[in-house]
């Protein structure tokens, strides 16, 4: 089965996945490119949509849907990408259930909206993210079926990297991901988000979120001592290293997320590499307290 498809698309447009991917067997490898690539394709579809026409994307996403309809039904289909996919699927005996979840995720943003409550947000970015790190756990393997509890809030922290990182450019797509009870609570409005305001009111905004994306990195980081250790557990652990390296780079950027764009240079990425280990000690094996209990699951 040839994933080289599958791979220039990881290649090219995630740089960090591609990196974290290495310490995997050769066949997990392949794998992870596939299912990026699929994850990859459902973005695009989305994001580069023309404001108003909906119509074409849905029917490229339910394009997508007949996709994993097919490879259900055991047919492997003569495509660069879906090939490969459904090797994997068989391979590793994925559940196609989380790619339907993905789509009805991705599709949810042609029509932007708002979320009232942190919880509503969670749902989705469960849709979109979580369900990828279902995918990925099955690939990986795991010893414990809890694994895939902390693979949802992998899938969770990264998602709210991705929405703190991109206020900016998200609203200038018509999104703003981030709760409306959290904006109240700052007392940071929309048009303030418009006009790229970073007052006092706005960091106040950005820590608070950041503080909870960093909580459900930790709740994410104690189940990768449930994977396979045949460099699953390692690539897992850059993967969320990696990303939350991301929000020390808005922190250092002071919070301006609308003209600064966080990202981590291939040095931080290496340094991360060499770092693994003591990572892997401190925040797998050692980190053995309770999880802490955010704002919203207090009574």
């Amino acid at each position: 089965m040839n994933f080289d498809a599958c791979r220039r698309i990881t290649r090219d447009h995630s740089k960090s996945f591609y990196f974290a991917s290495f310490p995997l067997p050769i066949a997990k490898r392949n794998a992870t490119y596939a299912m990026y690539a699929f994850c990859r394709t459902a973005d695009d579809i989305v994001d580069d949509a023309l404001p108003g026409e909906i119509d074409e994307p849905r029917r490229e996403l339910e394009r997508l849907r007949d996709v994993i309809r097919s490879i259900e039904n055991g047919s492997t289909p003569e495509h660069p990408l879906w090939g490969p996919l459904a090797h994997s699927i068989r391979t590793f005996a994925i559940p196609t259930a989380p790619f339907y979840s993905l789509l009805d995720g991705v599709e949810s943003d042609l029509e932007p909206r708002r979320f009232e409550t942190f919880a509503e947000l969670r749902s989705y970015c469960f849709g979109v993210a979580s369900t990828v790190g279902l995918g990925l756990a099955h690939i990986f393997g795991f010893r414990e079926a809890k694994a895939l509890d902390y693979a949802a809030n992998m899938g969770i922290a990264m998602q709210l990297t991705n929405i703190i990182r991109d206020v900016g450019t998200d609203h200038g797509m018509g999104r703003v991901y981030l709760p409306l009870e959290d904006l109240r609570r700052f007392g940071v409005t929309e048009d303030a988000i418009a006009r790229g305001e970073v007052n006092d009111e706005f960091r106040e905004l950005m820590r608070f979120e950041i503080d909870r994306a960093r909580e459900y990195y930790r709740r994410a980081f104690q189940g990768i001592r449930y994977l396979t250790r045949d460099g699953s557990h390692w690539t897992a652990l850059l993967m969320g290293d990696v990303y939350r390296a991301i929000l020390a780079r808005v922190e250092a950027n002071g919070y301006d997320v609308f003209r600064r764009r966080a990202s981590t240079k291939f040095a931080t990425k290496l340094g991360r590499a060499a770092l693994a280990p003591v990572t892997f000690y401190r925040d797998v094996i050692a980190d053995t307290a309770p999880v802490m209990r955010l704002p919203e699951e207090q009574a």
